[in-house]
C-alpha cells in the first residue's frame, strides 16, 4: 500500500500527463481551428499549469495549503471530465483531422479524454482525501 507521501507523488505525475496531453491537444485543435474561444494568453497559462501543478500537489502532504490546493484541483479536474463527457454525447464538429492524414470522430477523441480526465481527478482524489499514517 502507497503511503501518503507517495499518493501525492503519483498524483502529480498523473496531473503532468494529464496537463500535457490536455495542452497539446488544445495546442492541436487551436492549429486546426476547432478550439473556441481559446487565445495565446490559455496556452501560455497552460504551460505554467504543467510546471507548477504538478509541484504544488507532490506537496500535498507537507502542509494544509497545498493539501487544500490538491483538494480544490481534484474537484475542478471533476468537473472538467464532467463538461469533456458532455462534448463526448454531443460534439461540436463531426469529426477532427488527424496529423499525417485521417480523421477521428470528435466523441471518440472526447470519449478517450473523458477517461483520462476522470482517471486523473481518482489520482487527485485518492492522495487528497488520504489519511496521515
Amino acid at each position: 500500500m502507497a503511503t501518503r507521501e507517495e499518493r501525492f507523488k503519483q498524483a502529480a505525475w498523473a496531473y503532468l500527463v494529464y496537463g500535457v496531453l490536455y495542452w497539446l491537444g488544445g495546442l492541436y485543435l487551436s492549429a486546426q481551428g476547432l478550439a473556441i474561444g481559446r487565445g495565446i494568453i490559455w496556452f501560455v497559462l497552460g504551460a505554467l499549469f504543467i510546471v507548477v501543478f504538478p509541484w504544488l500537489i507532490a506537496r500535498g502532504s507537507r502542509g494544509q495549503g497545498y493539501l487544500w490546493f490538491s483538494r480544490i484541483l481534484t474537484l475542478l479536474v471533476a468537473w472538467r471530465a464532467f463538461e469533456v463527457g458532455r462534448i463526448a454525447l454531443a460534439p461540436k464538429f463531426r469529426s477532427v483531422p488527424l496529423p499525417g492524414g485521417g480523421e477521428i470522430p470528435m466523441s471518440l477523441g472526447a470519449w478517450v479524454f473523458f477517461v483520462i480526465t476522470l482517471g486523473t481527478a481518482a489520482m487527485l482524489a485518492r492522495a487528497a482525501w488520504s489519511r496521515r499514517q
